[in-house]
């Protein structure tokens, strides 16, 4: 990965690096403003996923214990200090909606006795797996979509990427890649549309 310098970086991402390096080194002030600079941007991200308020909140305190733990193994050299944080609220995120995938229901009707009583449970709780029919269809549709996205140019896929993949918002993609925000906004609708054209040529007539 190419190294990212200083001198590439907005006063933001600047600032943003400073912080992270003082809250390594313990310094509680700075924890709280780069809470403060961040926490609305990576709440967003959050919710995005979720889509449950009150969850994204607490994976939002998970987000930044996790930071303050972990601040000294940011690498300036790899990515930028918004770059960073955004990839561990989204892991977050998604680590949280698989928590409460697997967590148990139970019934408060009471304890069942018979085979008939197993029956109606099995019928209310239908196993939330996938089953073959469904996984096949996902399979066809993630193909499609790597088919498609392979006709982008390299310009449409990264604002993509770090559009939908890393949750920046186009002014945050435009800084990121050191690009107009005229010319990233009009990469990703262009990238969408053209998306869009070849998964509804695509499905259809299925794989060619």
């Amino acid at each position: 990965m190419t190294a990212l310098s200083d001198s590439h970086w907005s006063e933001r991402s600047q600032e943003l690096g400073r912080l992270l390096a003082e809250t390594a080194l313990g310094r509680r002030s700075a924890f709280a403003q780069l809470y403060r600079l961040t926490a609305s941007h990576l709440l967003g991200v959050i919710l995005r996923i979720t889509g449950e308020r009150t969850q994204a909140e607490d994976v939002l305190q998970e987000v930044y214990l996790a930071v303050w733990k972990a601040a000294g193994s940011f690498d300036a050299t790899r990515s930028q200090p918004l770059t960073w944080l955004t990839s561990i609220a989204r892991h977050r995120a998604i680590d949280s909606l698989r928590r409460a995938q697997a967590r148990p229901r139970f019934s408060d009707e009471g304890a069942f006795d018979d085979e008939q009583d197993h029956r109606d449970v099995y019928d209310e709780h239908p196993d939330p797996q996938p089953g073959p029919a469904e996984l096949l269809q996902r399979a066809i549709e993630a193909r499609l979509l790597q088919r498609c996205l392979g006709g982008l140019s390299p310009d449409q896929q990264h604002s993509l990427a770090l559009a939908y993949y890393q949750g920046l918002s186009h002014s945050e993609v435009a800084e990121h890649l050191g690009q107009p925000l005229g010319s990233v906004k009009s990469w990703i609708r262009r990238a969408l549309q053209s998306l869009k054209t070849c998964l509804e040529r695509l499905a259809p007539g299925g794989l060619a």
